[in-house]
């Protein structure tokens, strides 16, 4: 059993700081692992997680790491659990860089406009304690302060990207500490996402990639998370890393264990998939409510949890297995919402999921061939 903020030694210059889970009900944030690990004079931290009590296990983590001069901060993502504590930079007293992912700039500024849209997504779905902007502002709360930047945050994007080989495996990302610790870009779990790889001490910080095996979030990308697997997968089997840790798996995984977690999610990913096929039945229009609810009965039955496991999001994976399925809603009543999906008009009712139209209906659309293009008129 452990508790928010114990240590786990990983080397003498590696330390991986434990978080705690989300509990919606009794109002409890989760706070993500965080590492802390010293190359020469450069003290690096991976993410901040949450909470006053975890900042102060993360402040005596960095002095089991050996002596520091300056310090690296490093964001996997912009989730409030990984960010809450970063304006922890400010009090190092040496120089410090910070660098966070841009596509998650807008959430990490506006964390309840983002959060809102995300829930927006299930309101259908009869899972939210209240209506999305009430849930939102309950969830939040417990994270407060929320400091996800510090006097010297930057993005990694305003570094030139560049290629990093491991072994046989090829990545985009940036480098730090003469190529000690390498910033790997995934984008999967959330879209600016980042796994970081120590490379002197073999640790892999999977982050939020490994969190089940469908994402729920609304910017999610569930290729890019099944690739990030199977790639991370080959770097242990072939040495290039030995120890694998994740946001919110309080363990360390090392060699064959860590590769058939891996494979584990994987193999659970199509499971999930070919339940959620078969839930859509022939062709018929689905409701996302009557999905949600016979997806989580296939999620229970699969033994497939995740971090974090609880109705809203799983009701988030739902929604995105019908889109990875090729359903989409249907035409009437809809309207294009957030980034890069399509999104149903909602009107907030006083009942938690009281929305209309939040329950219409998806389909498969419909095969035809466009309209042949009317020849141009002669000049």
């Amino acid at each position: 059993m452990t508790t928010l903020g114990d240590l786990i030694e990983i080397d003498e210059r590696t330390v991986l700081v434990l978080g705690q889970p989300l509990d919606l009900e009794r109002g409890q944030p989760d706070a993500a692992n965080a590492l802390v690990h010293r190359v020469g004079d450069t003290l690096v931290l991976v993410d901040t997680g949450a909470t006053a009590a975890f900042r102060a296990a993360l402040r005596e983590a960095t002095g089991r790491v050996g002596p520091w001069s300056r310090a690296l901060l490093l964001t996997t993502h912009g989730h409030p659990d990984h960010v809450a504590n970063n304006d922890l930079a400010d009090e190092l007293g040496v120089p410090v860089e910070h660098y966070v992912p841009a596509p998650d700039i807008d959430q990490m500024r506006d964390p309840v406009a983002h959060w809102v849209w995300s829930f927006d997504r299930v309101s259908g779905a009869k899972v939210l304690p209240a209506p999305p902007a009430q849930t939102v502002a309950g969830v939040l709360l417990p994270f407060q302060p929320l400091r996800p930047f510090g006097a010297t945050t930057r993005t990694y994007e305003e570094r030139p990207l560049e290629l990093i080989r491991i072994g046989s495996l090829r990545f985009t990302g940036w480098t730090f500490a003469d190529g000690a610790v390498r910033v790997l870009r995934s984008q999967g779990h959330c879209a600016g996402h980042v796994i970081v790889h120590l490379r002197d001490s073999g640790v892999l910080h999977l982050s939020d990639e490994g969190n089940g095996a469908c994402g729920a979030m609304a910017d999610a990308d569930q290729l890019k998370i099944q690739t990030v697997l199977g790639a991370v997968a080959h770097l242990f089997e072939a040495g290039e890393a030995a120890i694998l840790t994740d946001g919110h798996t309080f363990a360390l995984r090392r060699g064959a264990e860590a590769v058939s977690c891996l494979d584990g999610l994987l193999e659970q990913a199509v499971a999930l998939q070919t339940a959620a096929l078969r839930l859509t039945g022939e062709g018929r229009p689905v409701r996302p409510g009557e999905f949600t609810a016979r997806f989580a009965a296939a999620v229970a039955d699969l033994g497939i949890g995740g971090a974090n496991p609880n109705a809203v999001f799983t009701a988030m994976m739902a929604v995105n297995e019908l889109r990875e399925l090729g359903l989409r809603p249907e035409e009437e009543g809809l309207e294009h919402g957030g980034p890069g999906f399509d999104a149903l008009e909602f009107d907030d009712g006083p009942e938690s999921g009281g929305v209309d139209g939040a329950d219409a209906p998806w389909s498969r659309p419909v095969l035809r061939n466009p309209a042949t293009a009317p020849a141009p008129d002669p000049p």
